[in-house]
């Protein structure tokens, strides 16, 4: 430093770095809330909003007058009032002349202002613009002293710190924007419902959200569609926040052909060229079959979108899927943050979350504000004009007189001052009878001034009854109001569809029948049961899921998609599931983890499922008279009613009280008077009533249901005998032999023994893995621990003693494989699908459509559900 350079510490400041950046953030978000991001509760505009339209009027382009170029409105606004980037003005110039963005237009444009497919506008400098008629009402007064003037940024011009509207223009057309620490999001509405809304609360200032219903029942998009259900609705008006759900409208057309989804709305938001792109994506990956082509083929008629559908295609599911899947349907969330004034101090202004009742009621509020500031300046107006005409009126009845006292006075303000003596005038009367013309002296004009004059002093005891009697001001609110809505108000674009009618999610998926699948390691999926093809018995099966290592497919339920799932856990917890909320799978696919869809514990898995049919828990009868029976690992057995677990939670519940080193190793679901068989893995099963099990609660423990003496014993499964004369008992060891045995060769005895030998187990056979009771209808499916999978006919295997080894199900084609799993479906003619399903590809050299096979799966299905008895829920299980 130079020996002459000094510093000047008087000069500088210590501060706390904290507190600085504290307070200019607290600035800057400040003026980003209140002075760009969010609109004012009573006109429903942000700055730049206001600014561009009080421009334009000020450059005389309003409705009436030709288009100027956006640019010299947008060059008009960035110089005297809105000192920021040109393209944030043009962006929110362009936005008010948008259709589909704006339920009713601010401004009129000319030219390429964009497109519902996302389209940016052209240059400011090609495109043009002007006032909207509406537009030009949201200023009605503004020079009457209706508003607040403040300067703009370089205090040359003034321009209004809000406009007077006669429009509730933050309902009606809504506003979005993002500010520091918070957003907004309001939706559009009716005019007429929103103004028929102001005027009943102007009549009681009391009402409620729910009367305020009455007028406006909900949003008003302008892309029309549809809104889903109220109760969001409801919410967003009570507290400001909620979820509208919106559905496109579409319809299918039918043809010789094929069927078409023709879609003329779409939900507000919704770029439809991304729509359509998404929709090809979907399909082109395969999440979405049946679809042959998508068409845009939108025209002066209006939107229409075209969905092809297959020949064979279910075009009412493959819709549903479209309104799950993509924007077709789509919801609002509702953000209602405005600013509203301080009630001492308008020019401040502050945030604040809104109910409809407070969007109503500050807007009613800042009209009252506006036509009592009109009306006063009016009557002063009309005051001024009278006490001139009174003083015209006099000079006219005294013509002579007058014309002789300025004729002779020197000067004009020795004549004025003359009058005045004479007449008691003052100083404007005299000068205005000065300025008079002679015109004025002819009898007509006299006329004129009499009645001007009668005119002004009714005019005036109207302005000033109206400022005296409040209900006379609040009859001028609402009859201007209703003046406006006559001249813009039109139907509702957006149709309401009430809860009763809300769609059903079982409405997304046919009532197909499905195999749900669990890993090992917990992965779960559901298939189509037509993917699986039938085996003669003996064979090696076919490819299963392809699985990581060491995991391999253990469990196979199989379901339909409506169904619920109730998901049991070996630490005794209980969870549910609907079928279609299963991700699908095909046959070699992994699936999904269960601790994904389940609130599971980690150390927990689930190892038993049950399936609902019908109605599942709606059905009080069947939920009354049925049984959950729990078998565990260690030989208790536990029967609790259904009813106890009709009440489904996100964490589950206690379905059974497990003791250490217990687990549960299978669940079924019984009508109160079935027999049960227990199995073990050294060969042996017992039978007995279920009547000998005591209904319990689900916390309780059980009783003991069969003895385990051996360490590594274990019970396999448990069965739910439903007609002795026609099931029989099939037993599958983990060698891949089998046998069938009848259900009479089982002796009942009494829960708690040893039972009687169910398969004579040997080194060759193996242990037993499981235990299934069948008929000659039924396949079995059969899965070993390397991923294979075989189904085959019951049929096919013959009935003998429960004491023989039985016959080779499956071969193990690898070292040191065993069976991991098997399950019973009804057996099916999937033969003759296949072969239908191979010559169509051939003919068309499409994309092959599996809805023939979902057509014999369904079939099979009711072959199912067709079988008598109370327990038909148990024809298929695990």
């Amino acid at each position: 430093m130079d020996e002459n350079q000094t510093i000047d510490h008087d000069r500088i400041m210590k501060i706390n770095i904290e507190e600085e950046m504290k307070s200019s953030y607290i600035d800057y978000s400040m003026s980003v809330i209140v002075s760009r991001a969010l609109p004012d509760v009573r006109d429903g505009f942000k700055p730049v909003h206001r600014r561009i339209l009080y421009g334009m009027l000020g450059l005389g382009n309003t409705s009436d007058k030709p288009y100027k170029k956006c640019a010299r409105v947008v060059g008009e606004v960035l110089g005297k009032y809105h000192p920021h980037g040109d393209s944030s003005v043009y962006g929110a110039l362009v936005r008010m002349g948008q259709e589909w963005n704006m339920r009713y237009k601010l401004v009129d444009g000319q030219g390429n202002f964009g497109s519902v497919d996302g389209d940016s506008p052209a240059a400011m400098r090609y495109t043009e613009c002007r006032l909207s008629k509406m537009g030009e009402h949201i200023m009605d007064d503004i020079d009457k002293d209706t508003v607040d003037m403040v300067n703009n940024f370089d205090d040359t011009l003034t321009e209004p710190a809000v406009m007077p509207t006669r429009v509730p223009n933050l309902l009606v057309n809504g506003g979005n924007g993002i500010a520091v620490g918070m957003a907004t999001n309001i939706p559009t509405h009716n005019l007429g419902e929103v103004i028929d809304g102001c005027c009943a609360f102007i009549d009681n200032p009391e009402i409620d959200t729910e009367g305020l219903m009455q007028y406006i029942p909900a949003p008003d998009f302008p892309t029309g569609a549809y809104i889903y259900g109220i109760q969001g609705v409801k919410d967003a008006y009570e507290t400001g926040r909620g979820r509208v759900v919106m559905r496109a409208k579409a319809e299918i057309e039918s043809d010789e052909s094929h069927d078409r989804i023709v879609v003329t709305e779409i939900p507000y938001g919704v770029n439809k060229q991304q729509l359509i792109e998404y929709i090809a994506e979907l399909v082109k990956e395969g999440k979405i079959e049946g679809i042959s082509n998508v068409n845009d083929e939108t025209g002066r008629q209006g939107m229409r979108i075209v969905v092809d559908v297959k020949r064979d295609a279910n075009a009412r599911v493959i819709l549903n899927k479209l309104f799950k899947m993509t924007a077709l349907q789509s919801s609002f969330s509702v953000n209602n943050i405005a600013l509203i004034p301080n009630k001492s101090n308008h020019a401040q202004l502050r945030p604040k979350l809104l109910s409809l009742r407070e969007c109503i009621s500050y807007f009613i509020d800042h009209r009252h504000e506006v036509t009592i500031r009109r009306t006063k300046f009016d009557l002063r107006k009309a005051q001024e004009r009278a006490h001139i005409l009174k003083g015209l009126i006099i000079a006219c009845d005294n013509i002579d007189e007058v014309v002789h006292i300025i004729r002779g006075s020197k000067t004009p303000a020795e004549a004025q001052a003359n009058l005045e003596k004479r007449f008691e005038l003052d100083n404007l009367q005299s000068k205005a009878i000065v300025d008079m013309r002679l015109s004025q002296l002819t009898g007509l004009r006299m006329d004129q001034l009499h009645a001007e004059y009668e005119d002004l002093m009714k005019l005036i005891d109207e302005l000033q009854s109206v400022l005296d009697d409040p209900e006379k001001c609040k009859e001028v609110m609402k009859t201007e109001l209703q003046a406006v809505k006559a001249k813009y108000g039109d139907e509702r674009r957006t149709r309401i569809i009430l809860d009763e009618h809300e769609f059903n999610a079982e409405d997304f998926y046919p009532n197909d029948p499905v195999v749900i699948t669990v890993s090992h390691l917990g992965y779960i999926k559901r298939t189509p049961l037509s993917d699986f093809r039938e085996q003669a018995r003996g064979g090696v099966g076919s490819k299963g899921a392809h699985t990581r290592d060491k995991d391999f497919t253990e469990y196979i339920y199989p379901a339909t998609m409506h169904q619920t799932m109730m998901f049991f856990t070996k630490k005794g917890r209980c969870y549910w599931l609907h079928c279609y909320d299963i991700p699908e799978g095909d046959k070699t696919s992994k699936g999904r983890a269960i601790q994904n869809l389940l609130n599971i514990d980690p150390d927990d898995s689930v190892n038993a499922f049950l399936r609902l049919r019908g109605r599942g828990f709606e059905d009080e009868e069947f939920v009354n008279s049925h049984y959950v029976v729990f078998a565990t690992k260690n030989g208790t057995v536990k029967k609790t009613n259904l009813k106890e677990y009709s009440r489904p939670r996100a964490n589950g519940v206690i379905a059974i009280n497990i003791v250490e080193g217990d687990e549960v190793v299978d669940v079924r679901l019984t009508n109160g008077n079935n027999e049960l068989i227990l199995a073990n893995r050294n060969g042996r099963a017992v039978r007995f009533d279920e009547q000998a099990i005591r209904s319990m609660g689900r916390v309780s423990t059980g009783v003991r249901g069969m003895r385990i003496d051996d360490e590594g014993d274990a019970v396999v499964g448990m069965i739910v005998v439903n007609n002795a004369e026609t099931e029989t008992v099939m037993v599958v060891s983990e060698e891949g032999y089998g046998k069938r045995s009848d259900v009479a060769d089982y002796r009942k005895t009494n829960r708690g023994g040893k039972g009687v030998k169910t398969m004579s187990i040997t080194e060759k056979t193996g242990r037993l893995v499981a235990i299934k009771n069948v008929t000659d209808e039924n396949d079995l499916m059969i899965i070993n621990k390397s991923g294979i999978v075989i189904r085959l006919a019951v049929a096919e295997v013959r009935v003998m003693g429960r004491a023989t080894q039985g016959v080779r199900l499956i071969n193990l084609a690898r070292k040191n494989d065993t069976i991991a799993s098997v399950c019973k479906v009804m057996s099916s003619e999937l033969a003759a699908a296949e072969e239908e399903e191979k010559q169509e590809a051939e003919s068309d050299g499409a994309q092959v459509d599996l809805s023939d096979n979902a057509s014999e799966a369904s079939s099979e299905s009711r072959d199912a559900d067709s079988s008598a008895g109370d327990d038909e829920i148990l024809d298929f299980e695990k």
